[in-house]
């Protein structure tokens, strides 16, 4: 098992640096490959802000990503959940963070907006 940086994943993704998206292919052809949850935090930001890719487009990127057979994630269950409430409205490091805290019972944040798009989970306000 090989585990990958985010700079494998965006080449992947946005196919633009046509040598290096054959080295990444092959490289996920020939070996099974591990995500950390802060490979895909990383990735979603740079396809956010670098590359302007939408919402949809991220989303799917992702799960088709993690959906290939060869791929190991970090915390499955919590990446899956981040994916769901990042599929459901939520900012995707937001989504993240909930996801991975979902055993300590309550959240904690500053941030009112994130209160509100986690309706259903147990987020306080401080």
């Amino acid at each position: 098992m090989i585990a990958v940086d985010t700079n494998i994943l965006v080449r992947l993704i946005t196919r633009d640096d046509e040598s290096q998206v054959t080295r990444a292919k092959a490289l996920f052809e020939k070996n099974d490959i591990f995500i950390g949850k802060t490979v895909l935090l990383e990735t979603e930001w740079i396809l956010r802000f670098c590359y302007e890719l939408s919402r949809d487009a991220i989303l799917n990127a992702l799960k088709n990503t993690v959906g290939l057979p060869q791929i190991m994630v970090e915390d499955g269950l919590a990446v899956a959940r981040a994916l769901a409430f990042f599929e459901e409205g939520m900012d995707f490091a937001d989504a993240m963070h909930l996801a991975s805290g979902q055993d300590a019972g309550q959240f904690a944040t500053f941030d009112e907006r994130l209160k509100k798009r986690a309706t259903g989970h147990k987020v306080i306000l401080v």
